[in-house]
């Protein structure tokens, strides 16, 4: 498989006259609990030659590249322009594919110097509401009531504990599910069922609906109920790198990929 994406990618590169600079795998593989039948969520950085960004026009062009999923293979990637602009903005889907377990492919410098940026303009605030938002949607969908769509306790839990992290000080949320079990879930009795309920996924067992777990639906409902009304701002502020340091970024790479 890892073939077959790395032919999908350089086929990309072709088409679009683009160049790749950073691929990884996003979604439930990254985070470390796949079933067998888990789609591969390939996603990717790239970037155009500089004649591209010397239009008027710019603002017009289409900064996202998305292919439709076929065998498995869900492959979408942005523009390294767009890139920047939202790790600026603290996006937390971005900083999970920086931190991804999984990488593809990793060209030239660009994704360590991101790297470096996001470890100096991390803002937790937007971490904070982007995984609030997450866990609020997915347990109003699908976690309510005595029948439950059993693997949709990932979707709630994952965000629920990225919130612990941030909360304890802990800097940027890792990518791996099993990194904030160990070091947020205080309590040995959820641990063991969260433990359970990821071995379950990974055996390829049908997680769809079926009673609600009782153990882990209360210290979500305890954690929703806690989080209520909270104004992040208010203990951690927001935090925004300055534009000049991005654009650094973003010049160094257009000299180093297409100078190659």
């Amino acid at each position: 498989m890892r073939t077959k994406i790395l032919a999908r990618l350089r086929a990309i590169e072709e088409e679009k006259q683009v160049r790749i600079v950073y691929a990884c795998e996003s979604g439930s593989r990254a985070w470390g609990f796949p079933s067998a039948d888990s789609d591969y969520d390939v996603r990717f950085i790239y970037l155009h030659p500089r004649d591209w960004y010397l239009s008027i026009n710019l603002e017009h062009k289409r900064d996202v590249i998305e292919r439709a999923i076929e065998e498995r293979l869900d492959i979408s990637g942005w523009d390294l322009r767009k890139a920047l602009r939202l790790l600026r903005k603290g996006n937390p889907p971005l900083m999970e594919w920086l931190g991804s377990p999984i990488v593809y492919l990793e060209k030239f410098t660009v994704a360590a110097q991101m790297r470096a940026l996001l470890s100096r303009y991390y803002s937790p605030v937007s971490c904070l509401y982007h995984y609030l938002h997450m866990a609020r949607g997915n347990y109003r969908e699908y976690l309510k009531g005595p029948t439950v769509w059993v693997k949709k306790y990932f979707y709630v839990l994952r965000p629920l504990l990225a919130i612990r992290w941030i909360e304890r000080g802990l800097g940027v949320v890792p990518t791996e599910f099993q990194v904030l079990v160990e070091r947020v879930v205080d309590s040995p009795a959820l641990r063991e069922e969260i433990e359970k309920l990821v071995a379950a996924k990974r055996a390829g067992a049908e997680l769809d609906h079926g009673p609600r777990i009782e153990r882990i639906s209360a210290f979500v409902e305890e954690e929703l109920a806690r989080l209520e009304g909270k104004r992040f701002e208010w203990e951690y502020g927001k935090s925004v790198g300055p534009v000049h340091e991005f654009d650094r970024v973003f010049r160094a790479a257009l000299d180093e990929v297409w100078a190659s």
